[in-house]
């Protein structure tokens, strides 16, 4: 008897991870039948040229719900990878805004239109820019800890509202998987701003593009247990993949024949702060139910990208440094974009956000003199209010209420059937804003009051009536700095 062929249905399929999840399906069409949604340009048609036929194409916009509708009828498995990202939601966050969050209501909404909708298992890919500055000494994170967005990071505004979409959409099998840095060959020839946007001390722990796609299609593969689903992970490759900015910029840098960082940037052309990355105490646990780590060594990792980018990018070596560096400089000083263009410019806002001060801009030392250690490779827990060794099928609303104080609000809600993760109860925060949230979401996502979320970003006055989020805020920007952020800088900005 011939087995029936799981279907998904896949958006993002042009993207990074996506095109990566594409090609590990490719090698499982004896189980799987392939559906993606793909805008109809002609790069995406021309990517996707050779691959027809092996997959079916749904030509269309996740912003339109016919489009969504048709590519998630009659799917077993929805992977929602799909939307605008970085660098190009800098110059376009009203747009991401839009498009992103658009495009999970599309979904949730085409998966409810099934004729069982509890049937279908839907995986959803968050990033880890919903966590913000993470630098030490709080540099280990997990989830549930506190959603804190960096300053103007309209994206990961966008993947939170995106990420509680799908996490209260009462859809019985959903998850969200945080993504991380991905490492592909590309990345390799980016060049942009945001190649200054992050501190040097800053860390990431990094995903290769293989170990993305791989999870995505095991995550469809038989075997997940229930209790798998209606959580959040992190994605990450693992301990060798936890990298310091510098370290990772050294790796770089070696990769495509250019001199270390030292002999091409000034280290002033680097943010100190306002960026995203943490290292995972937790990213283990995804590996444990996906198996999707192919445990490349890191340094391995990067002479393979090295191998294929083209060869006129190793021509670097015989390239004089300070050619290099005024080749680089054109970044830095970026209309609108460039961290030296925010100081010549004085561009007050964004320099609060990503310096602290003008002051301390001028302050930074040079090469000689900064640090550049790896930051402590001990692990650093932070506390999340309640009783974690208590599994969520035991949680009362006592749990609830302690949850709830400790980030300066209160359950407002009488009673909770034990172990109901998903129904939602009822909060309010310490400004007095009421709304419904799901224990699930509240206590596993680190997900709060809604209101609250940006903009405009005001944390030095959250962080002073809830302990929670205060343990993400005080140890990077201390007690007293209580700036708030509004949208005007973005007014005619977006081009």
């Amino acid at each position: 008897m011939t087995k029936t062929k799981k279907r998904v249905f896949l958006t993002g399929a042009t993207g990074t991870m996506g095109w990566a999840a594409v090609q590990e399906f490719l090698g499982r069409t004896d189980r799987f039948e392939l559906t993606v949604l793909a805008r109809p340009s002609d790069k995406n048609r021309k990517l996707l040229a050779p691959v027809e036929g092996k997959i079916n194409i749904v030509w269309g916009d996740l912003t339109n719900y016919d489009d969504v509708l048709r590519g998630v009828s009659g799917a077993d498995y929805v992977l929602h990878v799909g939307g605008l990202v970085s660098p190009s939601t800098d110059y376009y966050p009203n747009r991401t805004r839009r498009v992103n969050v658009a495009a999970a209501e599309n979904v949730v909404r085409a998966v409810k239109a099934q004729p069982e909708p509890d049937r279908v298992k839907v995986c959803y890919i968050g990033t880890v820019a919903q966590t913000s500055d993470r630098n030490e000494p709080i540099h280990w994170g997990r989830t549930g800890d506190p959603i804190c967005i960096s300053v103007y990071d309209h994206y990961a505004i966008s993947k939170t509202v995106a990420e509680r979409t799908f996490a209260e959409s009462g859809l019985k099998y959903w998850v969200s998987l945080r993504q991380t840095g991905i490492l592909y060959p590309e990345i390799l020839k980016n060049y942009d701003p945001i190649m200054f946007h992050v501190p040097l001390r800053g860390v990431l722990e990094w995903c290769t593009v293989e170990d993305s796609g791989r999870l995505l299609a095991n995550l469809c593969e038989d075997g997940l247990p229930d209790d798998f689903w209606c959580r959040f992970y992190n994605i990450g490759s693992g301990a060798q993949y936890r990298l310091s900015n510098y370290e990772f910029e050294c790796l770089l840098l070696k990769a495509i024949s250019c001199p270390p960082p030292q002999k091409i940037f000034n280290p002033e052309w680097f943010v100190l702060r306002n960026f995203h990355g943490q290292w995972y105490t937790d990213s283990q646990v995804l590996e444990d139910y996906l198996h999707f780590r192919a445990n490349v060594p890191v340094e391995e990792y990067f002479r393979r990208m090295s191998s294929k980018v083209p060869k006129y990018y190793h021509l670097a070596k015989i390239v004089p440094p300070f050619l290099i560096k005024l080749g680089m400089r054109p970044m830095a000083y970026k209309k609108k974009w460039g961290t030296q263009w925010w100081i010549k410019n004085n561009v007050e806002p964004r320099i609060r956000a990503y310096y602290g001060s003008k002051e301390r801009w001028a302050a930074i030392p040079r090469w000689e003199q900064q640090d550049l250690s790896r930051p402590s490779d001990k692990p650093v827990y932070l506390d999340h209010g309640y009783d974690e060794k208590k599994p969520r099928s035991e949680w009362t609303i006592e749990d609830m209420r302690q949850a709830a104080a400790f980030r300066g609000g209160k359950c407002l809600s009488s009673t909770m059937e034990k172990g109901d993760f998903r129904t939602p109860l009822e909060w309010e925060c310490q400004f007095g804003h009421r709304f419904k949230a799901s224990p699930a979401l509240i206590l596993l996502g680190g997900h709060w009051c809604p209101e609250c979320l940006p903009t405009p970003w005001r944390y030095g006055e959250i962080a002073k009536g809830n302990p929670f989020f205060a343990q993400v805020w005080y140890p990077l920007h201390g007690k007293e700095e209580n700036d708030v952020y509004g949208e005007e800088i973005f007014d005619g900005w977006e081009e």
